[in-house]
């Protein structure tokens, strides 16, 4: 078993049950932790980090593996006029969590306001990452919104 996260830490504090899937840390893509597990990709959700051009806190979207963030869509979500996909180095930068490990649930008191894409909730759960490569959850879909505050968009 993983070592307890602060994301596991938040979601047993807050009441929400979960369940702890451990990977080998070398898989950094949802697809890979989809296929490990044997779990439908539209069940896996990736924190993609998703910056303003004109500055402010970036953005923290999960989509399913195996749909894509439609910027255009997202952007007229949150009213904005245009966005950007952070690189990796930058998103790496900007949350101090490596990809593959980026987690809303680790990075809620960072002020990151965070989006779930909408077919998520036709689920009961999915699995998101807990923060560290190699270390993902189940968890509800209501927990989750109500955990991390986000704000359901349609932005695949």
């Amino acid at each position: 078993m993983a070592k307890k996260l602060n994301s596991m830490r938040l979601l047993e504090k807050a009441g929400a049950p979960y369940e702890v899937l451990t990977f080998p840390e070398s898989l950094h893509s949802p697809d890979g932790v989809a296929q490990h597990f044997g779990i439908p990709l539209s069940q896996v959700y990736k924190t993609l980090v998703v910056v303003r051009p004109s500055g402010g806190k970036p953005l923290l979207v999960m989509v399913a593996a195996g749909r894509n963030l439609t910027l255009k869509a997202l952007a007229a979500a949150v009213g904005e006029k245009k966005l950007a996909m952070a690189s990796h180095a930058e998103a790496e930068r900007m949350t101090r969590l490596k990809v593959g490990g980026i987690s809303a649930l680790a990075l809620l008191n960072r002020g990151f306001q965070v989006y779930l894409d909408r077919p998520a909730t036709e689920l009961e759960r999915i699995v998101v990452s807990a923060g560290r490569r190699g270390v993902n959850l189940w968890v509800g879909v209501q927990d989750l919104l109500r955990v991390t505050r986000a704000q359901v968009v349609d932005a695949s």
